[in-house]
């Protein structure tokens, strides 16, 4: 008796190419290097950000700080936001954020910075004035803990040069005290498991 081809196991989402899931480039893969050091926001938790940040992507800038695979700021570009600030410090993973941005036709309406977000307090590149900014502030959650007051400082440091109606996200566990952000009696918090998202400035208009 013939004996079956072993199937392979599903790979865990982490491992499969990230997919853009709403907007213009819905249903676009992004370019991914497999076993890397990028962990991408689930699908469920993505699609819930942007369903509770509603009409405050068309038109924005936005900034994805740990840009990892660029998942967010790319699903930014595909529901309307007008450029894309991508800050990477994995060189390697840089490259492939490049890489996406070309591929899915993009890469006039992008600028990759391969460097430490964590450095930005205290030398902060140049960014577009014009128009509000959609920050995205989602590292590996093990900095919260091991880096708290720098990350404090970042946060602190990217709504003080903010222009006005700009929204900021920090995507954390359960693990992380918000009470440690910069204003924080000022941030929405919305639990969508694994992750808890943190909001300064005003979600869906």
């Amino acid at each position: 008796m013939a004996r079956r081809p072993r199937q392979s196991p599903p790979l865990p989402e982490a491992s499969e190419p990230p997919r853009i899931i709403g907007g213009d480039l819905r249903g676009r893969r992004l370019a991914h290097r497999p076993g890397g050091p990028t962990r991408p926001m689930k699908d469920r938790v993505r699609e819930t950000l942007f369903d509770l940040l509603g009409t405050r992507v068309k038109g924005a800038v936005v900034i994805d700080l740990f840009a990892g695979t660029g998942a967010l700021g790319f699903e930014a570009l595909s529901r309307g936001a007008v450029r894309g600030v991508f800050v990477e410090r994995h060189f390697p993973t840089a490259d492939v954020l490049r890489w996406s941005a070309r591929d899915l036709g993009v890469a006039e309406r992008c600028s990759v910075i391969a460097g430490d977000a964590l450095v930005w307090p205290r030398r902060m590149p140049e960014l577009p004035r014009d128009g509000r900014w959609l920050v995205f502030v989602s590292p590996p959650w093990q900095l919260f803990l091991d880096r708290s007051a720098d990350l404090a400082d970042l946060v602190a440091a990217v709504i003080a040069a903010a222009p006005a109606e700009s929204v900021v996200v920090v995507e954390a566990d359960e693990r992380f005290d918000p009470g440690l952000l910069p204003d924080s009696a000022a941030w929405e918090t919305r639990a969508i498991p694994p992750a808890v998202l943190h909001f300064h400035g005003r979600l869906v208009s």
